[in-house]
């Protein structure tokens, strides 16, 4: 097996989509007999729409959702006010998402495993690691059932409490970021529109919120509770909580489908690579839920880490190609946890900040810019849609390849649009296959050195 790949949520699955299309063989196993139930990461920004643009589920991702709703204001069973969520960012033809999109996380992992089994990939449900023992060639992995697995590679997308990051001897370091306790949960209510987040909250900053959940019949509650106290996570419970906050009476509360308890906390892994095993997803950082970023970060680590497994077990790029997945991806992640923390003390607004499309990896040792004065888009940076004689970037960039904008090629694993469009500015630009601009140059002289990094 070239690929385990231990979690099946959002980041394990993106990963074993991107890799099955990649010819690598990889199986994800899950300890859960099935996937997450829970809404619990509800958000998709607009950069993981585009990533789900390329991976085929953008469609089904936008039919199953829709855009988040306005906030309502409650006070003393009456409304008070309306709120936007989300400061507006307007669409261009560079950026055609520009909105988040709300869809339960537990619908989003229907599709990712359904696009997972349509490419030929598999999960193996009911298979928890139990410890790992890694060499030169390759990783041995032990289950609870008393069974083993070798692969070349491992990747942990068990979460936060990653037992894979402990068995490696990887440290995470973060703090608290709210002192009181949370709860969230889903429920099926009576007597709320489906219209606002409505929200109920007293002065000392306690409350429940009650988000009317796209694609489904659901409501996702939210509380922030006294310190000191600990959420009661039954129907009961659930019922007596809005009952305390809404003007709803508890038996408006007429089903409970899931519910989980929290402190929002960060956390950042020292290493996000041990020798052959990858830490992805809360395996390597943990964010606050506000302001939507964690499981899209997450699923970006797994966009960012596909390509490069599959260019160096499919063709004969080096080991070395992944040490720029830490090098890339903990940086971003640690700006997103300041971004989270950030949103959830009221100190960043949801908008531009959060959406994600101004990411990139200019300070990465695979952006390579030669030009002497280069204007518009450079190496590193995330690279627009356009058209291009007719052709859509996005359509263009779509699969696992390269693509060359404004020069030819006979490469393999390149696609060659022999211009490039004017709103990139003057040059030729190689895009990588996870969307971003990994050369730039004056001419194509030097394209071939750069490419020779990527294979044997």
């Amino acid at each position: 097996m070239d690929v385990l790949i231990v979690g099946a949520g959002p980041t394990g699955l993106t990963l074993g989509i991107d890799l099955a299309r990649r010819g690598v063989d990889a199986l994800v196993v899950e300890r859960a007999d099935a996937l997450f139930p829970g809404s619990r990461g509800k958000g998709l920004q607009p950069r993981t729409q585009e990533v789900f643009d390329d991976l085929g589920v953008l469609d089904a991702v936008r039919a199953a959702s829709g855009p988040y709703p306005d906030r309502m204001l409650w006070k003393d069973g009456e409304r008070l006010d309306r709120q936007s969520m989300f400061d507006k960012v307007e669409a261009d033809e560079g950026a055609p998402y520009t909105e988040p999109r709300m869809i339960a996380q537990w619908r989003t992992q229907e599709i990712l495993y359904e696009r997972l089994v349509e490419l030929g990939g598999q999960v193996a449900f009911g298979r928890e690691v139990t410890g790992l023992e890694q060499d030169a060639d390759g990783v041995s992995v032990r289950f609870a059932d008393g069974t083993t697995a070798r692969a070349a590679y491992v990747v942990a997308a068990d979460g936060g409490r990653s037992a894979i990051r402990r068995a490696v001897g990887v440290s995470m370091a973060g703090e608290r970021v709210d002192p009181a306790p949370f709860l969230v949960a889903d429920v099926r209510l009576k007597g709320l529109d489906r219209d606002y987040w409505h929200t109920f909250f007293k002065e000392d900053g306690t409350g429940v919120a009650l988000c009317p959940l796209a694609g489904t019949d659901d409501f996702q509650l939210q509380a922030r509770l006294p310190e000191g106290t600990e959420g009661d996570l039954s129907l009961d419970g659930i019922r007596a909580l809005a009952a305390a906050y809404t003007h709803l009476a508890a038996e408006d509360i007429t089903e409970l489908l899931w519910a989980s308890d929290f402190h929002p906390r960060t956390g950042l892994a020292d290493r996000f690579r041990a020798g052959r095993v990858l830490l992805a997803g809360d395996a390597a950082h943990v964010h606050s839920p506000a302001g939507g970023q964690g499981m899209n970060t997450s699923v970006q680590d797994a966009y960012n880490l596909g390509w490069k497994l599959g260019a160096v077990l499919r063709a004969g790029a080096p080991d070395a190609l992944l040490d720029t997945y830490e090098e890339e991806r903990r940086a971003v992640a640690a700006a997103m946890l300041d971004l989270s923390t950030g949103v959830h003390r009221g100190e960043v607004r949801r908008g531009e900040a959060t959406v994600q499309l101004g990411l990139g990896y200019r300070e990465s040792s695979l952006s390579v810019e030669t030009r002497t004065d280069p204007a518009g888009v450079r190496a590193g940076d995330r690279a627009p849609d356009a058209t291009v004689s007719g052709v859509r970037l996005f359509d263009a960039f779509r699969g696992p390849h390269w693509t060359l904008l404004g020069a030819r090629t006979t490469a393999p694993g390149i696609r060659a649009l022999p211009a490039a469009p004017q709103s990139y500015g003057p040059g030729v630009f190689l895009i990588r296959p996870d969307g971003y601009v990994g050369w730039a140059g004056e001419t194509a002289e030097g394209l071939g050195m750069y490419l020779g990094r990527f294979s044997g």
